[in-house]
């Protein structure tokens, strides 16, 4: 296992980190979705028995049961020798009615607490402001939330602050660059470069010596499956690589980066993985002009394979009824380039969740005035629906 400094902080961890976002589930008798310990709890173990020493997992992951589940795998001797960061939302924080009337300073560390009694142990390695966004910044600012996370590292609880970010460049600096951070984890694979908080954002992080953590490799695992238009330009180059390994690779390449998240589904994939993180060549500067030129024209050809050309613009906002127009296209996208849905239906289900999905659209029209591309934005809106709705979690 190859390993890299975890940015000033003072240790290294596994240039793969195990992420439990999508730890193996099966289908109970009402027809929910819940982990698959034995499978899990094998899965954990196997990992922190060879090699990886970075573990990631969430307030809300597998239905907010994923930090028990590696609470207990992780029991018995393999917990000291691991690194632990988890995850809690601002949107937490601030149920106030779920809460129990209590303040959201308050929220935020009974959660804490319940966190800690879930993953079995007296501390985290990192604690992680969860999904921290344009629309959340400012509050989180007003009710220092980073300060409460300061009382927590003095009182012991937590090692280390960071944050987690799905966004934009812009307010990614503005975070980044308010506070002294530990850590933070950035979305970033060959297809996103220039979109969430770039590469740019990379190098920005790297000269703060902020560890920097990345989720979303392999896009959710749509990078695993090419179709065959892309298999033909990876089968181009002389060293044959699986796909995953090239999408590794494009991150790996990076010195900025401390580990690379990868959420594992089967044990098979868990070896592949190691398998890859292991190799002697998998350090910053492994990709050569020739092999960024492919990652490059492979870039090009999923973007070829869009369905609907919506360019994010967002002109078509806002909608009076609330849909997402945008985000509910470039999720139906996902799917039709990389062939599967399974990632798409279940981002789809988040925006549903905030009432954001196609299911709201009344057909008013008003969208498709506003739309440069001239998009038929009413019949795409319900093709796309039928494509992403019903995901179970």
């Amino acid at each position: 296992m190859q390993y890299r400094n975890y940015g000033k902080l003072g240790y290294q961890v596994s240039a793969f980190g195990m992420g439990c976002m999508r730890l193996p589930r099966l289908i109970n008798a009402k027809s929910e979705a819940e982990v698959d310990k034995e499978k899990a709890f094998e899965m954990i173990r196997y990992a922190a028995d060879h090699g990886v020493n970075y573990f990631d997992t969430a307030y809300g992951y597998h239905n907010k049961t994923s930090e028990e589940v590696l609470g207990e795998a992780l029991e018995g001797g393999r917990r000291e020798k691991v690194k632990i960061a988890t995850k809690q939302p601002f949107g937490v924080m601030a149920d106030l009615k779920s809460g129990g009337g209590k303040s959201i300073l308050e929220n935020a560390r009974r959660n804490l607490e319940n966190t800690l009694k879930k993953l079995r142990t007296s501390y985290l390695d990192v604690y992680l402001i969860h999904n921290i966004g344009k629309s959340t910044w400012e509050d989180i600012k007003k009710e220092k939330v980073i300060e409460e996370y300061e009382k927590f590292r003095s009182e012991g609880l937590i090692k280390a602050i960071g944050f987690s970010y799905h966004g934009q460049f812009p307010c990614f600096k503005e975070v980044l660059e308010f506070y002294d951070w530990g850590m933070c984890q950035i979305q970033q694979n060959f297809i996103d470069i220039k979109n969430e908080a770039t590469e740019e954002g990379i190098r920005i992080a790297g000269k703060k010596g902020c560890a920097l953590v990345i989720m979303e490799p392999l896009r959710g695992g749509l990078l695993a499956t090419p179709p065959d238009s892309v298999k033909a330009i990876y089968n181009e180059y002389p060293v044959k690589r699986n796909p995953v390994e090239w999408a590794f690779r494009h991150v790996l390449n990076y010195p900025e980066v401390s580990t690379i998240l990868s959420g594992v589904t089967t044990m098979e994939q868990l070896k592949d993985n190691i398998e890859i993180f292991a190799k002697p060549d998998v350090v910053p500067g492994c990709l050569t002009n020739e092999e960024k030129e492919i990652l490059s024209r492979v870039k090009s050809k999923y973007e070829s394979l869009t369905a609907i050309p919506c360019t994010g613009c967002e002109y078509c906002l806002p909608c009076p009824q609330g849909v997402q127009i945008p985000q509910v296209f470039a999720r139906y996208n996902d799917g039709k380039m990389f062939g599967s849905f399974d990632p798409p239906r279940r981002s789809y289900m988040f925006l549903t969740k905030g009432n954001g999905d196609a299911s709201h659209c009344v057909a008013c029209g008003a969208c498709e005035k506003k739309c440069p591309q001239h998009i038929a934005i009413i019949d795409e809106l319900k093709k796309a629906h039928e494509a992403l709705k019903g995901w179970i979690e």
